[in-house]
């Protein structure tokens, strides 16, 4: 069986007292064993104060991270430094990061197999603009988003997919439970073409997009939604608790 992860990804927000703030109202309201997987994804800024207060039951990553180890790469982050202050995953490949700040799969590719190298774990996005979608081009543009950066080169064994569609994006519109699922079934049907049915089944793979508590349980309890990357939400601990609530009461995928 798939065990469930919610992820909070807090994008560029929050100070430093917030940051610690947020993430003990979230350990306050936790229960003991939750039976998923909770992640907190703050500012690189953060990191290590957060790690500083973080639970052991939660699990603490970065937004993204650079593909060289060390150098002359001003602003760049290592995958081993974010190791080195505690984070055991890292978000690659997120819209923003792919339609505001220009990366390429090239270049994603590069990230992906930097950052499991270096021993974290990767969250993985994929996801279509709402032109893409409105013109049919849905599964194309995931196709394309999942070949350019996976493939016989990268072992999937830490690595989660997250599906957002761009147009869901803090916009308040959220996918229906119906479109998440096909989105998500396709995404599996393309890991088994790339790898194995083996290796998708096992696939955790998260929806984000304006995932809300009112919308969670629904949204978490299709077939193939592992789980949920959190935006907005996420920076409020009772929304943010009321989702991973959504996640533990939804059934776990797999067989």
């Amino acid at each position: 069986m798939r065990r469930k992860f919610v992820a909070g990804n807090w994008k560029m927000n929050l100070n430093l007292a917030d940051a610690k703030a947020l993430v003990k109202a979230i350990q306050a309201g936790l229960p003991a064993k939750p039976g998923i997987d909770v992640g907190v994804f703050p500012p690189f800024v953060y990191l290590k104060s957060v790690a500083e207060v973080l639970p052991p039951s939660m699990i603490m990553g970065a937004q993204n991270c650079y593909f060289e180890a060390g150098g002359a790469f001003t602003g760049e982050v290592a995958p081993q430094m974010l190791k080195d202050v505690g984070c055991t995953w890292v978000i690659i490949g997120h819209s923003e990061r792919r339609h505001i700040l220009g990366e390429t799969g090239e270049v994603l590719k590069k990230k992906v197999k930097a950052a499991l190298a270096a021993g974290l774990r990767v969250i993985y996005c994929v996801g279509e603009l709402l032109a893409e979608r409105e013109a049919n081009q849905t599964e194309v543009v995931l196709r394309r988003q999942i070949r350019e950066a996976l493939g016989a080169d990268v072992t999937l064994d830490s690595v989660v997919i997250a599906y957002e569609p761009v147009w869901a994006i803090g916009t308040g519109k959220t996918a229906t439970p119906a479109q998440a699922q096909e989105a998500h079934a396709f995404i599996r049907g393309e890991i088994a073409n790339l790898y194995n049915g083996s290796v998708a089944d096992k696939l955790i793979i998260q929806y984000g997009g304006s995932v809300k508590a009112s919308n969670a349980q629904e949204l978490m309890g299709q077939p193939d939604v592992d789980g949920a990357l959190v935006g907005g939400a996420s920076l409020k601990a009772v929304e943010f608790l009321g989702i991973i609530k959504g996640g533990i009461a939804a059934p776990a995928g797999g067989k």
